[in-house]
């Protein structure tokens, strides 16, 4: 499948795009790239082939759980403007 100038055209205006005609011949070209890969990704035969999600054979790494920083809330909410039980409070901005 090929893009026509309409097409392309169209696609602009659908997505709200001011497309500078100089750059619209080489967009054209990179749209229609980008369709005939989806054409070869459609023509590939993928019947019996179980949808996968992640490698079944696949370990992942895995660190050791642990607290590597302190607690500093107290800190930080010593240099708030204002703090009330441990939250901070901020100006209304919505009303």
């Amino acid at each position: 499948m090929s893009l026509s100038d309409s097409d392309l055209a169209r696609l602009a205006r659908l997505a709200r795009l001011r497309l500078d005609p100089a750059a619209g011949d080489a967009l054209k070209s990179q749209l229609t790239g980008i369709l005939h890969l989806i054409e070869e990704l459609q023509a590939v035969d993928t019947q019996g082939i179980e949808p996968l999600a992640q490698s079944p054979h696949l370990q992942l790494r895995l660190r050791e759980d642990r607290v590597t920083e302190t607690d500093r809330r107290a800190d930080f909410q010593a240099i708030a403007p204002q703090v009330e039980n441990g939250l901070y409070l901020v100006p209304r901005v919505v009303e």
